[in-house]
């Protein structure tokens, strides 16, 4: 691993060439925060991609290009003489030491207990509504683009923290069951635009589940993305080695086959 210096080094190596691109090359020289936003989002899901992966040579890149937008992002708020890479620095530096009274105690106050995970969570939370320019409810940090499944985890959580949550995390599931019955009830009315409602239901239902026992919904839902490719590639490869195509197969046939990739996954 790299020294302070050297660490410190290479982020000035990355500034200086950042500069020098802006105004030689054309392309980064016309560049605006509305132009650079479609690319950010595009090496952000990148970069989840490779961490999902635990692919650490790619985690190493995508980080580097996440990072070079910010850089990116803040020379062009320096010329404009909003803000910089320094004030940058300072704003995340000086919200962190708030947020972390248990380890940077304010002056004065004496070394505060971290005490557990929750409760250094819920500290967050109550300090967030604290600060000068603090959301001024509960939800208003919940960003409006973000997707709709981790927006839904992120209210219930935030929501969580002023205390509205299940007494026993096991009552969610009558919740769940509710909603199911509901769902079902519009379906068998042919109203779809009723049942979409009752279907949302379902999915924040079962998101509040997953969240009180402590499991990422996206994340698993990606899991199980990646393991329906994996199966059914496989389903598909075997069927076109044997000259066949999937559209002229029984679904017992791709069934047994679909069973196979399951087994070999074991």
């Amino acid at each position: 691993m790299h020294t302070r210096e050297e660490k410190l080094q290479a982020f000035g190596r990355l500034l200086d060439i950042m500069d020098e691109l802006r105004e030689k090359c054309p392309w980064d020289h016309k560049q605006t925060n509305e132009s650079l936003r479609p690319n950010t989002i595009e090496e952000t899901y990148e970069l989840c991609d490779a961490l999902i992966k635990d692919d650490v040579d790619g985690i190493c890149e995508e980080l580097g290009d996440v990072t070079m937008h910010m850089v990116f992002y803040a020379l062009i708020a320096q010329e404009q003489g909003r803000f910089d890479m320094a004030d940058i620095c300072h704003r995340i530096c000086d919200k962190l030491v708030f947020r972390h009274p248990h380890v940077f105690p304010p002056a004065g106050s004496g070394k505060a207990e971290a005490g557990s995970v929750e409760q250094v969570l819920d500290q967050w939370e109550q300090l967030k509504q604290k600060e000068k320019q603090g959301r001024k409810t509960v939800l208003g940090g919940v960003p409006d683009a973000l997707p709709a499944l981790i927006k839904a985890y992120r209210i219930q959580d935030k929501a969580r923290h002023v205390g509205f949550d299940w007494e026993e995390r096991e009552q969610v599931w009558q919740k769940v069951k509710e909603e199911i019955t509901e769902f079902e009830a519009e379906v068998g009315r042919m109203d779809k635009e009723r049942a979409t409602r009752e279907f949302g239901d379902v999915l924040f239902s079962l998101i509040n589940a997953a969240r009180l026992y402590h499991i990422n919904p996206d994340n698993a839902l990606e899991h199980t993305n990646r393991k329906f490719i994996r199966r059914f590639n496989y389903l598909e490869a075997k069927t076109l080695k044997q000259g066949r195509d999937l559209r002229d197969m029984t679904l017992a046939e791709m069934d047994e086959i679909w069973e196979e990739a399951k087994r070999l996954e074991e």
